[in-house]
């Protein structure tokens, strides 16, 4: 059965800006899906802690406004640090129940010194081991006031059974040369993970595959007023404001011909399983391949720059 791969959606919210509390959520929803049969399991953007909700509602681009500053301070302290452990258990997990996890999470990243935020797509094989850590690119709007910048080193893809695997995080997906960058190297899988919201996932998920020729999954996470943590620091400031659903899901899937195989689902917590084909990736691939038969090198093409980038360079 190499030809088919079963998936898991988790459309689930996360305790929000908790990471121990989270990873547990994550924990266990990989163990359900590996038990129920999936072969991966996806997880929405930065849904380990979660989403930063709170710059839309309390004068995010304040300076020096004290709610800014301390939420900053504990979105910082409850973000993963890949290089001190963090993710170990979670790996173990995944090679004992045999599971490929994409997990979206922010990143404390020890490389660029361990204080900055990035918003990164975790990709951990079915053998418990991170093939890539991919930290976004362009950060949207008022993002860029706790995000920073990625680089290019996580754009790559990953043979999973007969499939090739490859993601981006939410409007990264807008953007014509990073997934031209996947498709170059046999993408036909694209995973699609978004923060939540069926207004993110009902348009660019069929484009996308239509575009591509191959499978995509969007999965978003769910956030509702109820589900900020009573300990979240300067909580009523974020409530004054707050809409009663920040984030109504809109998971689904399209298949390699653009029309849906999952319409988007909202408002309904829990695990999205679906059997994708890869014969039915080849049949679309026979009247239009965007980077084989129907593109023309000679004319256009894409340089991508994977260097992990760092302010450090150390000689000895």
């Amino acid at each position: 059965m190499e030809d088919k791969l079963k998936v898991a959606l988790a459309q689930i919210a996360p305790v929000w800006l908790n990471k121990e509390a989270t990873l547990d959520k994550v924990t266990r929803t990989v163990t359900e899906a590996a038990d129920n049969g999936a072969e991966l399991v996806v997880f929405g953007e930065a849904f380990l802690p979660g989403y930063p909700f709170w710059l839309a509602y309390t004068e995010g681009a304040a300076w020096d406004l004290k709610v800014n500053k301390e939420l900053h301070a504990h979105y910082t302290r409850n973000s993963i640090q890949i290089e001190a452990g963090e993710l170990d258990g979670l790996c173990r997990l995944a090679k004992e129940k045999n599971i490929a996890i994409y997990l979206g999470m922010m990143e404390r990243a020890k490389d660029r010194g361990g204080h900055s935020l990035y918003c990164s797509l975790v990709y951990i094989d079915a053998n418990g081991v991170i093939q890539s850590v991919h930290r976004k690119l362009q950060p949207t709007y008022d993002e860029r006031l706790t995000w920073a910048p990625g680089d290019g080193n996580g754009l790559r893809v990953h043979s999973l059974k007969k499939f090739t695997v490859g993601g981006l995080n939410c409007w990264e997906n807008w953007m014509p040369l990073p997934r031209t960058a996947l498709y170059a190297q046999g993408e036909n899988l694209h995973i699609a993970v978004w923060p939540g919201g069926l207004h993110n996932t009902k348009d660019i998920t069929r484009f996308i595959a239509r575009e591509s020729r191959g499978y995509v999954i969007s999965v978003s996470s769910l956030m509702g007023i109820d589900d900020f943590p009573k300990d979240t620091p300067h909580l009523e400031a974020i409530l004054e404001k707050a809409p009663k659903v920040l984030a109504d899901g809109g998971s689904c899937i399209a298949g390699p011909d653009g029309e849906w195989e999952v319409e988007p689902i909202v408002d309904k917590e829990g695990l999205i399983y679906h059997t994708l084909d890869i014969n039915r990736v080849y049949q679309e691939h026979q009247n239009f391949d965007p980077v084989g038969h129907y593109s023309r090198p000679d004319v256009t093409q894409l340089t991508v720059n994977r260097e992990r980038q760092s302010t450090l360079k150390i000689e000895e």
